[in-house]
């Protein structure tokens, strides 16, 4: 047996006490230091433990000096079935687990040259022939190469970290340093993120930092400690909102702030994160606080790259600019006005461009943008598609489209699971497990492999990866724009849209870039340019991209 300290910070609770499967059914007292911590110290063996800490809350939606039970607020793992916190104990030490990293030697693509995967993982993968069966860790892991031969070098994971219930996607989390045990283990969240860094994929994590779920441990031990007493916008509120503002001065900290460097810290630390994407960052507000995580994260997880990403809702481009907290943002502006467009909508050239180039809408550099057809918080392009009575062949010809704006635009392009292949499950809470064998299908599956061929073009061609951007061609009549994008060491890609629902037979394409032999990437023929003139056919809602 050895000495282990449990702790709990309540510095204004009068009153602790510890339970756990150790103590026989009886309470442990806790002694408060002047730190803050209640602490006691007990004796145990190697293995697994439960416990739990009786406080006497602060809160206001309790008695006053109501004693209540909570699970511990750090723990790492957590049993929901039994309401309480889990203790490992190895070698007489605490730990999380005993997985051995194998691949923290590979080297792992920058920033800039992302390919970002959303995933649920509920809904992902495993059990396809039960679509209520839950999906989970292992079941990503064991579609890694698939992703891999798709091309994707970075997957962003919606939130895993400990929430309420069975099914959701993990936006209330009540338990901010443990993995969602109905996704699998720690070992399996490491084992994962092992793989991927393996195959050179980077795992960015989706944290909810501007709100918790309303039963979380600090909200019944001292919500005012922790929380706004009132929401920073009522129309816009999840949950109880941590109360960044909160200094306390005898103990000369802001305790949500040190809370929440500790979570990340943990996360990079213990599970090799590669990156985060900060959840409604617009509502989280303090700016000043966002810089300096983001600061400490990079240099955490130095020498290894790493990716602040926020949503900011409306868009601000300036929270990724030299003054910003951010190195990017989700750019919800670009689905908003791209999607109508291909379902048929009046096209305005002018936006066509807002679009391809996000310094138009404020973005300084390729790494602030991340552009999409889709994501957790909409509707799949093909549910889109088909409310505007678009199907078959037309709808995956617009989704072809779609997927040629996102992988040459300026900036850092997303894929939500399954929309490389034409998934078509509306957004919904309850489950609703990707369709895999829709990669059965010949339109499908064409889709997909239309993805990886553009995914390969951002590869081989560092043109797509920097901000230039050059309209050198454009017809607001016919809908046609032409524009290029390079860098200064030769790489070249040149794209033609045709946005209208008419057949352009013979176009002539004025202003092509000269002096260099083209290749059409897509269909895989040589071009031939005239005087600065390319005649080709453009067929509607199609583009051709040249290298």
């Amino acid at each position: 047996m050895a000495p282990v300290e449990f702790k709990l910070f309540a510095p204004y609770n009068k009153d602790a006490v510890l339970i756990g499967s150790f103590s026989n059914g009886k309470d442990i007292p806790m002694e408060k230091g002047e730190d803050g911590y209640f602490r006691a110290q007990v004796d145990l063996n190697d293995g697994r433990h439960d416990y739990k800490f009786r406080v006497q809350s602060k809160s206001f939606f309790l008695e006053p000096d109501q004693w209540i039970e909570v699970i511990d607020p750090r723990a790492s793992h957590v049993d929901e079935s039994n309401q309480a916190a889990v203790l490992c104990i190895k070698d007489g030490e605490p730990t999380v687990d005993d997985y051995v990293w194998h691949h923290d030697d590979k080297a792992l693509p920058q920033n800039e040259d992302l390919i970002i995967y959303e995933i649920l993982a509920s809904d992902f993968s495993g059990g396809e022939d039960d679509a209520n069966l839950r999906g989970q860790l292992k079941h990503i892991t064991e579609k890694l190469d698939y992703l891999c031969e798709l091309g994707i070098n970075a997957i962003e994971l919606m939130p895993i970290q400990e929430f309420p219930g069975e099914q959701g996607w993990g936006y209330n989390t009540h338990h901010y340093f443990a993995v969602e045990s109905a996704y699998g283990t720690s070992e399996d969240l490491k084992h994962l993120v092992d793989e991927c860094h393996a195959r050179g994929i980077r795992v960015i994590l989706d944290i909810i930092l501007n709100h918790s779920g309303s039963e979380a441990p600090l909200t019944k031990i001292d919500y005012n400690y922790w929380y706004r007493s009132e929401p920073k916008d009522p129309e816009q509120n999840w949950g109880p909102e941590f109360d960044y503002d909160h200094y306390d001065e005898n103990l000369n900290l802001c305790p949500a702030q040190e809370f929440v460097k500790d979570v990340l810290h943990f996360w990079i630390t213990e599970y090799h994160i590669d990156g985060f994407r900060f959840d409604a960052v617009s509502q989280m507000g303090h700016f000043d606080f966002l810089g300096q995580l983001t600061d400490e994260t990079s240099k955490q997880a130095q020498p290894k790259p790493f990716y602040n990403i926020g949503e900011l809702i409306p868009e601000s481009p300036d929270a990724t600019n030299l003054e910003g907290p951010l190195d990017a943002c989700w750019r919800d502006g670009f689905l908003h006005q791209l999607l109508p467009m291909l379902w048929g909508d009046e096209t305005d050239i002018e936006t066509v461009k807002d679009l391809v180039d996000a310094k138009r809408s404020g973005y300084q550099g390729a790494v602030n943008a991340i552009n999409y057809l889709s994501n957790h918080d909409h509707d799949r392009l093909m549910v889109q598609l088909a409310n505007h009575e678009i199907f078959d062949e037309i709808a995956f010809k617009r989704a072809k489209l779609g997927a040629v704006l996102v992988m040459t635009a300026m900036g850092v392009p997303l894929i939500w699971m399954g929309e490389e292949f034409g998934a078509y499950q509306p957004k919904t809470l309850e489950p609703a497990k990707i369709d895999w064998s829709l990669l059965k299908n010949d339109r499908n599956h064409d889709l997909m492999q239309h993805y990886r061929s553009l995914i390969n073009l951002r590869k081989d061609n560092y043109a797509l990866r920097t901000e230039n951007v050059e309209f050198f061609y454009d017809d607001p009549e016919s809908k046609v724009l032409a524009y290029i994008r390079w860098n200064d060491e030769g790489s070249r890609v040149v794209v033609v849209v045709n946005f209208s629902n008419q057949y352009l037979a013979d176009y002539e394409v004025k202003n092509f870039p000269q002096g260099i032999n083209w290749h059409e990437w897509i269909s895989n023929y040589d071009v031939e340019v005239h005087d600065g003139v390319w005649v080709t056919d453009l067929p509607e809602y199609e583009a051709k991209v040249l290298v």
